[in-house]
């Protein structure tokens, strides 16, 4: 009789006003499911930034706690989301010659390649790569839409996106969470993460902008050919709505905060509200627009713009980032590969749900072309600087 195998995976979500924690089971390929679900609020990070440790331990602790009583078990790896300011992409190109007789390309070639876009990045002070995923090969010129091994040349030449993160955040945030106990198998980009749930493969390959809402930044991620091509996160989040409104109508910031998502305006005027809302809301998908300028993808993205985080639930933000940036848009629902269904209804879950989603469906993608060499390398870096 064959026994059944199973897979848990764990993923950990650290924002900046909300920890969350999401644990999924796979059993010998069936549909995976959520099995357990943890948050807490966070402490002592700002724009996610860990500014004091010992409290930002504590939150994930929480969280983590919550989520391991459901599930009923302790957990002992999870992947991890970084996220924040300091959270960057860049793209470079890198060129090899074919090392086998003959001119088949190898894998071998293709590392090479690849390492040599990483030596031609600049501006890396301070910074650790966290992600990398090769958008294009060229083969003696031409482009290959596919993987090139095995094909016959003499040049192969590819584009790379590399996301970077800066050291010192990131050794704070393992340290913080290797406090409680658990390794981090894996750090993933909270936009890479939530794409997993949040966007079908078919939004990702025909094009689209992933938008992150968060607390205190904008996250966004653009797709083509199921691959990211751009990141970038913007100083700027749905607090700033808050706070313009409690100034607008002088009120507390409790009640802005229900106003905000609600649009339940009571004894205060409706138009003012909308237009203290729809001024910071312009601003931020402004930001979005002069990125997909930078790009050369504004109005080009058949999929259109797919919202999430908790900014997402501000009532008309659809029809105004329709407005603004002329594209489709939405709000993210969660999507599974595989066709299954999801128990997250609240976006602002996204990012969590990802990472674990990543961790249990994607293995085969991950291997050879994003973290696996490069995790295996930064673990061994980070230790010396953990407690």
């Amino acid at each position: 009789m064959r026994t059944s195998m199973r897979r848990i995976a764990t993923g950990i979500d650290v924002g900046t006003h909300t920890t969350r924690v999401v644990i999924m089971e796979q059993v010998h390929g069936d549909i995976p499911h959520i099995i357990g679900t943890g948050s807490s609020e966070t402490k002592g990070l700002r724009h996610g930034y860990i500014v004091n440790k010992a409290d930002a331990t504590r939150s994930i602790k929480g969280a983590l706690t919550q989520a391991e009583k459901m599930a009923g078990f302790k957990v002992k790896n999870v992947f991890l989301s970084v996220g924040g300011i300091s959270l960057e992409s860049a793209i470079s190109h890198g060129v090899a010659t074919m090392s086998r007789a003959g001119g088949e390309v190898d894998v071998k070639d293709l590392k090479k390649a690849s390492e040599e876009a990483e030596k031609n990045l600049s501006n890396l002070v301070n910074k650790r790569i966290v992600y990398r995923a090769p958008i294009r090969y060229k083969l003696d010129g031409k482009e290959v839409l596919c993987t090139p091994v095995n094909m016959i040349g003499d040049k192969i030449e590819v584009k790379m996106l590399f996301v970077t993160y800066l050291d010192q955040h990131l050794r704070d945030l393992l340290g913080a969470v290797e406090d409680i106990g658990v390794e981090v198998d894996e750090v993933v980009p909270s936009p890479i993460a939530a794409s997993q749930v949040a966007l079908s493969k078919k939004e990702r390959n025909v094009g689209s902008t992933l938008v992150n809402i968060g607390a205190e930044t904008v996250s966004i991620a653009v797709f083509e050919n199921d691959i990211a091509i751009s990141l970038q996160v913007f100083p700027i989040g749905s607090t700033d709505i808050t706070n313009d409104i409690a100034l607008g109508l002088k009120i507390p910031l409790e009640e802005a905060e229900n106003i905000k998502l609600t649009r339940s305006t009571g004894i205060y005027p409706k138009k003012k509200l909308d237009e203290i809302v729809e001024a910071r809301l312009c601003d931020i998908f402004e930001l979005i627009e002069a990125h997909l300028k930078k790009i050369n993808r504004n109005g080009l993205l058949p999929a259109g713009i797919v919202l999430t985080g908790g900014g997402a639930g501000i009532a008309t933000i659809e029809d105004l980032a329709k407005g603004v940036l002329k594209l489709p848009s939405s709000v993210a629902r969660p999507v599974l590969a595989n066709g299954g269904k999801s128990l997250i209804k609240d976006s602002s879950w996204l990012v969590a749900y990802g990472l674990a989603n990543y961790a249990l469906t994607k293995p085969s993608e991950r291997r050879g072309t994003n973290m696996d060499d490069v995790w295996g390398t930064l673990k061994n870096w980070v230790k010396p600087f953990l407690p």
